[in-house]
């Protein structure tokens, strides 16, 4: 397992069975510790309930060997597509995850208001303060953020899991 993690692996082949631990065992640990590396599983034991559990669990593809050259070319290219989106989409929200730890905790509650869809009026009154005051935190968070819209904003929040002003939902 630390081969997988010093290493830059863009998809797994993985047979089902396999000295030591097998293939569904293996895919199985490496989702429980979040590694989410393509699989494309080839074997020449598969059958139906077996080839079921891989797809359910995430692999890609599972082919049973006699393979020829362009169905196995063809599935990792699937999977190196989908471990590239994969890759982009961890990047994009590791950004923004750093873009919303800069905002200081007023106006993560701020930002926890005009995501409901308030007024700054309203907002204003929720938190006990002056319009202008909300109208200055709204602007450094679409600062910090390097977000415009309410939208924006609305989908970035939801992305991290924070949950608008009134909701029981923790972050």
């Amino acid at each position: 397992m630390a081969v997988l993690a010093d290493a830059r692996i863009d998809c797994l082949v993985l047979d089902v069975v396999m000295p030591g631990l097998n293939g569904l065992d293996l895919q199985a640990h490496l989702k429980r510790i979040g590694n989410r590396l393509p699989i494309i599983f080839l074997t020449g034991q598969g059958d139906i309930p077996m080839s079921v559990r891989a797809i359910k669990a995430g692999a890609v593809n599972f082919l049973t060997k006699p393979v020829d050259q362009e169905e196995i070319l063809a599935a990792v290219n699937v999977a190196l597509a989908e471990g590239e989106r994969d890759r982009a989409e961890n990047e994009s929200l590791a950004r923004l995850r750093a873009r919303i730890e800069r905002l200081t905790p007023r106006e993560l509650e701020v930002l926890r208001h005009v995501i409901t869809g308030k007024l700054n009026k309203q907002i204003a009154a929720d938190l006990d303060v002056g319009e202008m005051t909300i109208k200055i935190h709204r602007m450094r968070i679409t600062e910090k953020m390097g977000l415009v819209s309410v939208a924006e904003l609305v989908r970035a929040a939801q992305q991290l899991g924070i949950a608008p002003a009134g909701c029981e939902r923790a972050r």
